[in-house]
């Protein structure tokens, strides 16, 4: 099975610290009100706040829209959640 590649862009736009815009969003690792983690094309993207709500997910167009209070966000490299496959992955299957 070949791996999709694309050339869009990882954009981030916050507003208010209340709602967040990702695109360039290729996988979500995992999520739950308080931690939202995303593979994105910048690398692993942890998103932690209070009650995080996704409001929409379109993988197809790497897109993710979160509601909540957003407290932190934080970039690593993703190499460790790299092996272990990605919640929706083991989710579907």
């Amino acid at each position: 099975m070949e791996e999709k590649h694309t050339n869009m862009n990882h954009r981030l736009v916050i507003n208010d610290r209340e709602r967040i815009s990702i695109t360039g969003v290729s996988d979500v690792i995992s999520f739950d009100t308080d931690v939202v983690m995303v593979e994105t094309e910048m690398g692993t993207l942890t998103i932690k706040g209070l009650e995080l709500h996704v409001n929409r997910l379109n993988l197809e167009k790497e897109e993710l829209e979160l509601d909540g209070q957003i407290e932190s966000l934080e970039y690593s490299d993703g190499a460790r959640y790299g092996s272990k496959g990605s919640f929706m992955s083991k989710l579907f299957g």
